[in-house]
């Protein structure tokens, strides 16, 4: 019984955290200035931005092999970042090749 009601008083005494937490509303006039991007320029500035990785990535590599002032440090930061764009990018397509499957095995 005490157990029950510290429990109760140990409920009641916490700070209200007040109302929950809600999004801003956007107005139509809002959603209507701000033109979004097709689908196809996100894909194609993604895959960009992986080969502009990739080919600072062969360079920061060139620069080392060559002596001209590249750091080991720098040379691994770059080919890291450009495989892990790679990869992400690799894994975006695999998933959007499996949700495209997927739906093809749809019978409608």
């Amino acid at each position: 019984m005490t157990i029950a009601m510290n429990a109760a008083s140990a409920l009641t005494a916490l700070p209200n955290a007040g109302p929950p937490l809600r999004t801003p509303a956007i107005s139509p006039a809002e959603a209507g200035s701000a033109a979004p991007e097709p689908f196809s320029d996100l894909l194609t500035n993604a895959v960009g931005q992986v080969n502009q990785l990739e080919t600072q990535a062969q360079a920061a590599a060139e620069g080392l092999m060559t002596g001209s002032g590249v750091d080991v440090h720098q040379a691994m930061i770059a080919t890291q970042k450009a495989d892990m764009a790679f990869e992400l990018a690799l894994a975006v397509r695999n998933k959007a090749v499996q949700a495209y499957q997927q739906v093809l095995g749809m019978q409608f």
